[in-house]
């Protein structure tokens, strides 16, 4: 058909995840209550790299990462000391007014723990369990069941987390016998897909049996790479309707480590997979732990699945942008936002999702700064020292001179202020 004939136009739709149905589970601490699946936005999952024997320094890495946007964390419990340091972690906790709920994160021993400090069972409000890390042969099945007993007795949700580092082996070493008796095997990796959905979903079907809430569980397979996740990923989400969460195993450091993650967590969740992430990045030396929160909170907001800052949208520059002012323009911008927004989500709702633009020159700026909520063209080299303003796709204001930045930020308070004060809540 000829692309000018009139036929040949249609409607394209934008595209949206469409979320995969899954159950509801709850976890809580107190009044606070976190649901993850069912229609429930995809929830921020994060963990601690501190020493959880040492209370202080794991309540304070805890915080800090509430602070930065997750909505649950995880700690390691793997000695008596951790298991003891749990209570006052979580006491700390409640004396700063930090309310996030704690999980567990128990290999190998998790069921001596559990029933040996009471207490650190009480104090978490989900334990994750690693079917392949709770004992070998006749022991895998009696101490599996000793840590749903604490998870039933203690009223907790569970996490049934796989992982291909820690794969059963018993379960894998049955599956490779079983493919080596078909007539047209599959590879080694299409077994190893299956022997981490069968350990997940077996693992949740066993703790049904033995008493759980299926609404009480959640499951995941964690993997390095990031085509080896969405395979996973989809069967399970064709196999189950249990709440997934989702993540990259040991992604990498750095860049690697953010677009790996990115890619497999877009991907699926596009697709309408996963109902909690985690970013596993490594930190680079004195690099933040909420670094890993950060990148999870823009994944979510890049697909439009949440809002959690007003966005900044600014040129990446161009040989008409020889100037660094709207580079420094843009960096002090997306700064002063963040730094607001625990003040302005509390006095002006809504505000997380406006959109500001801060443009490089006149080929692109004043277009997208009228599809912004407010935004600024910058002068690009040689052009009228002049820098129009639109507010709400309409020219405002032209700035000039040496306080552009300045002006501009005060007119993004003023505008925040005017069009979100009337949202606030009685």
């Amino acid at each position: 058909m000829n692309p000018t004939d009139p036929r040949a136009d249609s409607a394209i739709e934008r595209a949206a995840p469409r979320r995969h149905r899954t159950r509801q589970a709850r976890v809580a601490w107190r009044d606070r209550v976190v649901t993850i699946g069912g229609d429930a936005p995809v929830r921020v999952q994060s963990m601690t790299n501190t020493d959880t024997a040492d209370a202080i320094a794991t309540a304070v890495q805890v915080k800090e990462l509430a602070q930065a946007g997750s909505e649950l964390v995880r700690i390691t419990v793997n000695t008596p000391e951790a298991a003891q340091a749990v209570p006052h972690i979580r006491e700390q906790l409640d004396r700063m007014g930090i309310d996030v709920p704690l999980i567990g994160d128990f290999h190998y021993n998790g069921h001596r723990l559990l029933a040996d400090h009471p207490e650190c069972a009480r104090a978490l409000s989900k334990y994750r369990i690693n079917p392949g890390n709770v004992g070998k042969g006749d022991k895998h099945d009696r101490q599996f069941a000793q840590m749903i007993e604490a998870a039933l007795r203690h009223g907790r949700p569970v996490r049934i987390g796989v992982n291909w580092g820690s794969l059963d082996q018993e379960l894998l070493a049955a599956l490779m016998d079983e493919n080596a008796r078909r007539a047209e095997p599959w590879d080694s990796r299409q077994v190893m897909y299956q022997a981490l959905v069968r350990s997940a979903i077996g693992s949740a079907d066993a703790a049904c049996r033995l008493g759980m809430d299926p609404a009480q569980i959640v499951i995941s397979c964690k993997v390095s790479g990031v085509q080896d996740l969405v395979s996973v990923y989809r069967a399970l989400a064709a196999r189950c309707d249990y709440p997934l969460h989702l993540g990259l195993t040991e992604a990498g450091m750095a860049t690697k480590g953010t677009v790996a993650s990115t890619a497999a967590l877009a991907l699926l969740l596009q697709e309408g997979i996963g109902d909690t992430i985690r970013v596993s990045l490594t930190p680079q030396p004195g690099e933040a732990r909420t670094q890993e929160v950060a990148i999870a909170l823009e994944v979510l907001q890049a697909l439009g699945l949440r809002t959690f800052n007003p966005s900044v949208t600014a040129c990446p520059g161009c040989g008409r942008t020889t100037s660094t002012v709207f580079q420094e323009l843009a960096q002090s911008i997306d700064g002063f936002l963040r730094a607001q927004m625990p003040l302005w989500k509390a006095r002006y709702p809504g505000v997380e999702a406006m959109k500001v633009a801060v443009m490089g020159c006149i080929v692109n700026g004043p277009g997208e700064s009228k599809h912004a909520d407010i935004g600024i063209s910058l002068p690009g080299t040689g052009e009228a020292p002049a820098a129009p303003v639109f507010i709400d796709g309409v020219k405002a204001v032209t700035l000039r001179g040496d306080t552009i930045a300045q002006e501009f930020q005060r007119i993004v308070e003023d505008y925040v202020a005017r069009r979100y004060a009337g949202q606030a809540p009685s």
